[in-house]
């Protein structure tokens, strides 16, 4: 009888841990567990636009329609197609394969840049040499080798210049070569290194202001001052040349006990708005769809990673912070679900925009990428 009871209990609690995280397993499966976990505000839909794209990360949209997708720990970079227009993808191919967290990539006419820890990679005319890519060119090779918070996010920005961030390879810390803790450029050749912004401990995602072209971006905190602090933070640079405060200040008001004590935070470009403490802020995108109701326009979604060592988990979803003007007046959840009961069985990575104006979003755990759509609920019809 002991044995029965005991059986019974062993039993429910699978079950409940099932419903508590699902599993990701079939893509049945795995589509039915989106429709039913993640949370977003009424008329929003979201399906699996691919599941074969394992340790998923930072991702480039071409004009034609083809993702391109890094990874930090595969060593590959993908290409994800839809050839038939049905809105989820049915190719997908491996560009590379062997490189150091090739976690950053960015397009300029038809040829693919990937971002290694210490080198800039390009792969000409990249869309007509899918399954054969040709061999890759080096366009700069002397960014540092740290490995810690060595994966780069890249983008180009208006002025044609490639981004590259180099963070800073501990948690906390003050090295004397100045590309550490910043935000450089180059241009397209790999020539004219500058720096661009300083004080940046580790951003992994930015994007340009579709009006005033501003640079915003996000940075990650430093770790081992508590669970509530320091927070992550949304950064706006107006200009070249600004300092963002790491490590002496951290999220425009926090002193670092080591490094703050000759630096004030007053003579430091504090954050546009302060983030959750340790929600890991990755990528982020200005939406300048069609798709979602006006008021998401102009707006940025931001993917939280989720905290890897808080004590009570936060983060793993994803935010909108909406603006008015240049100033950030709300910091709010999108889409929700990923982390349940304190276990987390997604990771929200990077968000990309669709020429139709859907939202995809990379998830690394789970080696997915999510397209999140939407469409008039009945009382917005009749209005």
């Amino acid at each position: 009888m002991k044995k029965c009871v005991l059986s019974s209990i062993v039993i429910l609690a699978l079950f409940i841990s099932w419903i508590a995280v699902p599993p990701m397993v079939s893509a049945g499966l795995k589509e039915r567990t989106l429709m039913t976990a993640i949370q977003m505000p009424a008329g929003f839909d979201i399906h699996l636009y691919t599941d074969q794209v394992p340790n998923a990360r930072s991702m480039a949209l071409s004009p034609s329609g083809t993702l391109f997708v890094g990874t930090r720990i595969e060593g590959k970079v993908y290409a994800v197609v839809d050839s038939d227009g049905d809105l989820r993808a049915d190719r997908v191919f491996i560009i590379a394969d062997g490189l150091t967290m090739p976690n950053g990539v960015a397009l300029w006419n038809g040829d693919l840049y990937v971002a290694e820890v210490h080198r800039i990679l390009r792969f000409r005319q990249i869309e007509a040499h899918l399954e054969k890519p040709l061999p890759p060119e080096i366009v700069f090779d002397g960014y540092p080798t740290d490995d810690h918070h060595g994966w780069k996010f890249i983008r180009f920005g208006p002025d044609g210049k490639l981004y590259v961030p180099v963070g800073a390879p501990c948690n906390v810390c003050l090295r004397d070569e100045p590309i550490y803790a910043s935000i450089t450029r180059i241009n397209r050749d790999g020539s004219g290194l500058e720096i661009y912004a300083r004080g940046v401990r580790n951003t992994v995602g930015f994007d340009w202001h579709p009006v005033s072209g501003d640079l915003w971006f996000t940075d990650n905190g430093r770790d081992w001052l508590g669970d509530d602090q320091p927070p992550d933070e949304l950064n706006r640079a107006t200009m070249p040349g600004l300092h963002f405060g790491f490590p002496h200040c951290h999220g425009g008001t926090l002193a670092d006990p080591q490094f703050g004590s000759s630096q004030s935070c007053e003579q430091f470009t504090p954050p546009a708005a302060a983030l959750g403490p340790h929600v890991a802020a990755l990528g982020m995108r200005f939406y300048v769809g069609r798709m979602f109701p006006e008021s998401y326009r102009g707006q940025i979604f931001i993917a939280e990673h989720g905290s890897w060592n808080r004590r009570e988990k936060i983060g793993y979803r994803v935010m909108v912070a909406r603006l008015r003007g240049d100033r950030v007046v709300s910091y709010e959840p999108f889409a929700t679900g990923w982390l349940v009961g304190g276990a987390a069985w997604g990771r929200p990575v990077d968000v990309e925009i669709m020429r139709d104006g859907s939202l995809l979003v990379s998830d690394d755990k789970n080696g997915v990428i999510y397209r999140i759509s939407y469409r008039q609920t009945q009382n917005q019809t009749q209005k």
